[in-house]
């Protein structure tokens, strides 16, 4: 999904009338799946044709606030 300004609101789902921001705010909180979503906005309960939209959305936000994952091997 391209970026969009922060001052943009974009109707993500058109049934639920829920926008990115909505979904943004969801992920900030810990929603971190399309269930939740679901549950919590009532996104992609209607049509479905947002789901593939508001996933994207919230797999951004959430690579944003995932922390690196350190490997130390194991002596063997």
């Amino acid at each position: 999904m391209a970026d969009i300004q922060s001052d943009t609101t974009m109707y993500v789902c058109i049934c639920k009338s829920v926008t990115d921001k909505q979904i943004r705010r969801a992920a900030a909180r810990g929603v971190d799946n399309l269930y939740e979503l679901r549950e919590s906005l009532g996104v992609s309960s209607g049509c479905g044709t947002c789901a593939s939209s508001a996933q994207e959305i919230l797999d951004e936000v959430n690579a944003r606030h995932a922390q690196p994952i350190l490997y130390v091997p194991s002596s063997a």
